[in-house]
């Protein structure tokens, strides 16, 4: 068994309060969950109004495929109307 992790660092420039920020996020939440059958939380950065870290897990046990999902997750996530990808990191254990 193989567990995928990755986190990403968001910028939501246009959020100009917590409840627009948690509208974006929650959104994004929805959808990767939904598309991807991932789980996904937001990790850190909760009280930023325009910071979001969203933590990402996939379980499997072909490695390639869990990096594909995790790509298209990160691909998903960078189309977000509205967000930046600061940064992201993937671990594999």
């Amino acid at each position: 068994m193989i567990a995928g992790l990755m986190r990403v660092r968001l910028i939501l420039r246009e959020a100009f309060s917590l409840k627009d920020k948690r509208s974006v996020v929650k959104g994004i939440k929805d959808r990767v969950r939904e598309r991807f059958n991932v789980s996904i939380a937001e990790v850190d950065e909760l009280d930023a109004r325009q910071r979001a870290e969203l933590g990402v897990a996939v379980v499997g046990n072909d490695r390639r495929h869990m990096e594909g999902v995790l790509q298209q997750v990160l691909r998903h996530v960078r189309a977000a109307p509205g967000v930046e990808v600061a940064g992201h990191e993937v671990e594999y254990f």
